[in-house]
């Protein structure tokens, strides 16, 4: 390898920083904003994606967001609202001149500006609806007319519909001479009379076919519709289910009333599985890195006091045996690595479990053969390590009845980790409530508790 090759491997960014802003553009940034150079930061954030300026704006703290977006005034965008943070969007917008914030949301597609109107308070909500054109803001405020988090909300007004009985140069005719078509679509929706959407047709399937061709002959052969009172958390699974790309959306009586796009059913898939791994963390999952002490501190309080409680009760089964943790003191060491493998088990089954249940895989059909997959799991996992602490036990205190011991609880804790670990989410899933936001509590209770028993309790018994 030549020096030339040398520099150029040298600037190569590694893959974990291929798409993380650079850090001397942000102090570059940063320095702008200091010193009041408005040009020097437009030319800066000119070549950044919309996306990228919203990390930007995520990143840095309240006061320098403030100030850069003064400071970049008329060319802020709509579509950084868009990518925001719903944290810090709000902060955003009522920081942004009426004017410039008018402009920002002219261009954005309904469901882009249903996205940032539905979680503000009443005084900004206005403020962005009476930015729109009438027509506009009458979409806008009949998306919102349906419930939180439904297909309604999701939905962009905008769809390309075109009669059922239409050909091919009809349809590329009509597009031609449209002024209102959607930035970025991917089918033409055919509908009936009465406005029933029948089917889809790609626009790789029309540029190709002659003029003649009717819109019906090439027509998709998988077609569905969404209800618009349908959970956005369903609509995403089968977008990802279906391989979908856009699907019309209707109304109560079959009629065509918007379209979903794959980009929007994507984010929310995302934002499901974020929201799934901060609860099993036991975290809001409305956290967000740019969220003060307080706001941190009050979300995290209410599972802390809840580990807390379950911590208490396993301590109360430890201290029914003080008499023979007296007498035996390595039980007080070797406790924690019972325990401790129990909630690792555990974790993993109902990692696996919560997944299963989100992605619809597990279903009262299978729930059965999953448990009992994860039972002998647990149960040879815990054969092996029983048999490797058991010597260990034996080795260090020198006597093979506490390695028994042991080895006996290991094999129950894992046993019943496994159990628990699918169980739990099972149940909490059937009663109504996410398996992602309670079964850690549950599951490490279980564990902590049947773990502290069975090994305490087996001690008591054997070596006493």
């Amino acid at each position: 390898m030549d020096q030339d090759d040398d520099v150029i491997e040298q600037e190569r960014p590694r893959d974990e920083d291929a798409y993380q802003l650079d850090r001397k553009l942000v102090a570059a940034i940063l320095q702008a904003v200091e010193t009041g150079d408005q040009a020097k930061l437009t030319e800066l954030m000119e070549p950044l994606h919309a996306a990228d300026i919203a990390d930007l704006l995520e990143q840095i703290d309240a006061e320098e967001r403030d100030r850069l977006i003064r400071l970049y005034g008329h060319e802020f965008d709509g579509d950084i609202l868009s990518e925001l943070d719903e944290s810090i969007r709000e902060e955003v917008i009522a920081v942004l001149h009426p004017n410039v914030l008018a402009d920002a949301v002219r261009d954005l597609d309904s469901d882009d500006v249903v996205d940032l109107v539905e979680d503000l308070e009443e005084p900004q909500q206005e403020a962005i609806l009476d930015a729109l054109e009438d027509a506009d803001r009458v979409a806008v405020e009949q998306a919102l007319s349906f419930p939180e988090g439904s297909a309604g909300r999701l939905m962009q007004r905008e769809v390309v519909m075109a009669p059922e009985d239409w050909t091919v140069g009809q349809a590329i005719d009509f597009m031609r001479g449209s002024d209102e078509l959607p930035d970025q679509f991917y089918h033409v929706v055919l509908v009936d009379p009465r406005m029933h959407p029948v089917a889809n047709v790609t626009l790789g399937r029309i540029m190709s076919s002659p003029r003649a061709t009717a819109l019906r002959d090439i027509a998709e052969e998988l077609f569905r519709v969404i209800p618009a009172d349908q959970d956005e958390e369903d609509v995403a699974y089968a977008f990802n289910q279906y391989h979908l790309i856009s699907a019309p959306v209707v109304d109560g009586d079959g009629r065509l009333v918007g379209m979903i796009t794959i980009d929007d059913a994507m984010i929310v898939l995302d934002e499901e599985h974020e929201e799934d791994i901060l609860r099993l963390a036991g975290v809001s999952d409305e956290s967000s890195l740019s969220d003060r002490v307080i706001e941190t501190t009050k979300r995290r309080f209410p599972w802390l006091a809840v580990n807390l409680a379950t911590a208490i009760l396993a301590s109360v089964v430890i201290a029914q045996f003080d008499e023979t943790i007296a007498q035996f003191v390595a039980l007080a060491v070797l406790m924690p690595i019972v325990a401790s493998m129990g909630g690792n088990a555990g974790t993993q089954s109902l990692t696996v479990a919560v997944r299963a249940i989100a992605t619809k895989d597990l279903t009262g059909s299978n729930v059965w053969r999953v448990i009992r997959r994860e039972v002998l799991v647990g149960l040879v996992n815990g054969t092996i390590f029983a048999v490797a602490m058991g010597v260990l036990g034996a080795a260090w205190y020198g006597t093979m009845t506490l390695g028994y011991v042991i080895g006996a609880a290991m094999v129950i804790n894992l046993v019943v980790a496994g159990l628990a670990g699918t169980v739990i989410p099972v149940i909490l899933e059937r009663i109504g409530i996410d398996p992602a936001l309670a079964s850690g509590a549950f599951v490490t209770t279980v564990t902590d508790v049947v773990g502290f028993f069975a090994f305490l309790g087996l001690a008591a018994v054997v070596l006493l």
